[in-house]
């Protein structure tokens, strides 16, 4: 892959951060003309030479920051919002300490935009030339989002305490903060995905489409919601690991609860975004290969197939280390004695799913083993290395995690409530929940039963695949109203495991070995058969969910949570799967900027530089690695600056203002010291 299609290709991705500091704008547009007059196609960066690499790692520290800063206020705000209605002043102040993490990040994320641009525009001209003259007006609209964005940070973060008892318009500017930094993320995705899929070039490769053309290109939505969910998850596993190694380096009980929750918060917003996410992964996968089916094959069963079995590996880390932390802060529960008996089995069936997932299909046989066996690769391994097995499995770690956040919900409850005598609140919410989830799978669902084979390059008597997948969304369907009638006449805990189950025996245990069938016969329709399960395991997300919430609500408890009284294991769980994130948003980034091969701009504008080859592999991993280690290292130096800043300002609060927390509860209230 070439230096400029992969440097560019992943700095051009990098975009997707929050962006060029606003004092480099306006020398920013400027470039675009020096580029265009400059004689040379590419230039090498001074003393180091490799420019392909400086770009790398430049732009791979701006997405990492770019990620925290934009996944961040996205659930400060919601914390900061449930404070205000309960009128519990931890949520406030827990959404205050996410804040001054994502204030010290900002401005470095700002810096690393901008000698990203500049060291774009210095060595890559003639190619940034072309993607100006492309996106100059969106450039524009760019600059001005930034701009927005930057005076809502300062507005929501430094009137904080001005706008106490006026809560709803300061969550009004956060609710506006996340709107520029999610247009931000926007507008730079379709620079990254016109690199993989350009729109309105005829076919002398000038670009003669509109702008509209150009932002919403083929890859633009997937990788929108690709990134928007792994920018959550990356926020709350980066906010996890600070609450962890501030709780072990707290000296007080009062501060071991604090950032026990702060730890426990962080990892339940980013496993949030976590379930969904392997899903959009697919998703946008699936758009890969509609768009270039050299790419996808290039991306599944090519040069980049390998690195899939690292990223599962990867993945496979965050789901179990998340799960791992809900065992050990079990400890903190009253009443959560009677599930632990629970928890070998659904490890049992995580590591089961997990070393299927990271199964390859491709492991070689030694020369002896091909003679003796036949063939060039194992042939049990071979066969659980294909998609089918993947997606079935997959499917099977999510609803454990979620079944374990179901255990955990409930620990310290005594028993369930009628839901039936809770008026029609339960009704409603039952009713508009199963109504949206049977709108989603009857829509797909009849997409699928009436969808013709041709469509997908495919002989008629191939219909009857598309049509079992069809009946089976219906079959689930009909699940979802008879969990919602059994929950609304107190049967809630039936009406869970009735739909867990199904949603086990039709996405995973149905469609999962169905697939393989298909893989054999049809093989196109496997992606009907990946968004079905995705779409099952949703509404089960939801539906079981719901039900949770009213079957609990105000349920007797055992005793209160001992916030703090957790080992330190648990919070070790929180860095590992912290670091686990890091690495696999440099693997991912480096799959798909590799993608392209040796194209700046896929089909339209060739590399022709030095660096013109895909990385090795092990180029890969030493690059990540060093990305990982350095972004770290950089995070961790500005929380240290913002807890010391943190620090003087508690030395000169005065002390009937200081908030303490409540022991027992986890609470934090105001008391005089």
């Amino acid at each position: 892959m070439n230096q400029t299609s992969w440097g560019v290709s992943v700095s051009k991705k990098r975009y997707s951060g929050i962006g060029i500091g606003a004092c480099l704008f306006s020398l920013l547009f400027a470039l675009p003309a020096l580029a265009a007059e400059a004689g040379d196609a590419y230039r090498t960066f001074p003393v180091f030479g490799d420019s392909r690499i400086v770009i790398w790692v430049i732009a791979e520290l701006h997405l990492m920051f770019g990620a925290f800063v934009l996944g961040v206020p996205i659930f400060a705000v919601i914390i900061e919002a449930i404070g205000w209605k309960t009128k519990e002043k931890r949520y406030d102040r827990l959404a205050y300490e996410f804040v001054k993490l994502l204030s010290a990040a900002f401005a470095t994320t700002a810096a690393l935009g901008g000698l990203l641009a500049f060291t774009l525009f210095g060595l890559y001209p003639t190619f940034m030339a072309y993607l100006t003259n492309v996106f100059h007006d969106w450039m524009y609209f760019y600059a001005f989002l930034f701009f927005g964005e930057t005076f809502c940070l300062y507005l929501y973060y430094y009137l904080w305490d001005y706008f106490e008892n006026r809560k709803g318009l300061h969550i009004v500017i956060g609710i506006l903060l996340n709107v520029f930094g999610t247009l931000i993320m926007m507008v730079a995705n379709s620079w990254a995905t016109f690199m993989m899929s350009p729109a309105g070039i005829d076919k002398a490769g000038q670009f003669v489409g509109t702008n509209w053309q150009a932002l919403v290109n083929p890859l633009w939505l997937p990788l929108v919601l690709h990134r928007t969910l792994g920018n959550i998850a990356f926020g709350g596993f980066i906010c996890g690991a600070y609450a962890a190694v501030r709780f072990m380096g707290s000296s007080t009980p009062e501060e071991k609860a604090h950032y026990d929750w702060m730890g426990y918060v962080g990892n339940f917003i980013a496993v949030s975004g976590l379930m969904p996410l392997p899903f959009a992964g697919y998703f946008l996968g699936r758009e890969i290969y509609s768009n270039s089916s050299v790419m996808g094959n290039n991306m599944m069963g090519g040069d980049f197939s390998w690195t899939f079995i690292l990223q599962a590996v990867l993945v496979g880390t965050l789901f179990i280390g998340s799960n791992y932390y809900l065992w050990a802060g079990m400890a903190r529960i009253p009443g959560s004695e009677r599930f632990v008996k629970y928890i070998k089995y659904i490890n049992a069936i995580l590591l089961i799913c997990f070393a299927v997932w990271l199964t390859p299909h491709n492991l070689p046989l030694s020369g002896e083993e091909q003679i003796t066996i036949g063939g060039q690769y194992h042939p049990t391994l071979k066969f659980l290395g294909l998609m089918a097995g993947k997606n079935a499995v997959i499917n099977l770690i999510i609803l454990s995690t979620f079944f374990t956040f179901l255990l955990y919900r409930r620990a310290n409850k005594v028993d369930a409530v009628s839901i039936a005598q809770q008026g029609n609140t339960p009704r409603i919410w039952l009713v508009v929940v199963g109504a949206i989830a049977t709108f989603w799978l009857g829509w797909y669902g009849h997409y699928t039963y009436n969808l013709n084979p041709t469509a997908l390059d495919l002989t008629p008597d191939k219909a009857f695949y598309l049509k079992f997948v069809g009946s089976v969304l219906f079959v689930e369907i009909a699940g979802i109203w008879i969990s919602i009638i059994l929950a609304l006449v107190d049967y809630g805990k039936i009406a869970q495991f009735l739909y867990l189950g199904l949603t086990v025996a039709l996405a995973a245990l149905t469609l999962g070995p169905f697939g393989y069938i298909v893989m054999a016969v049809a093989n196109p329709i496997l992606r009907n058969i990946s968004f079905s399960q995705w779409s099952m395991l949703i509404t089960c997300l939801m539906l079981v969910t719901t039900i949770d919430v009213f079957l609990f609500k105000g349920a007797k408890e055992v005793g209160s949570m001992n916030w703090g009284k957790v080992p330190d294991r648990s919070q070790y769980a929180l860095l590992a799967v912290c670091v686990a994130i890091v690495l696999n948003i440099g693997l991912m980034g480096f799959i798909r900027s590799g993608l392209r091969d040796n194209w700046h701009i896929y089909g339209v504008m060739q590399d022709t530089s030095p660096w013109a080859y895909t990385p090795t592999n092990f180029t890969m991993a030493w690059v990540t690695s060093l990305c990982t280690i350095l972004f770290l290292g950089v995070v961790s130096f500005l929380f240290w600056l913002a807890d010391l800043s943190g620090k003087h300002a508690e030395e000169e609060a005065p002390a009937s203002k200081v908030l303490v927390a409540d022991e027992v509860t986890g609470g934090l209230a105001k008391k005089s010291r």
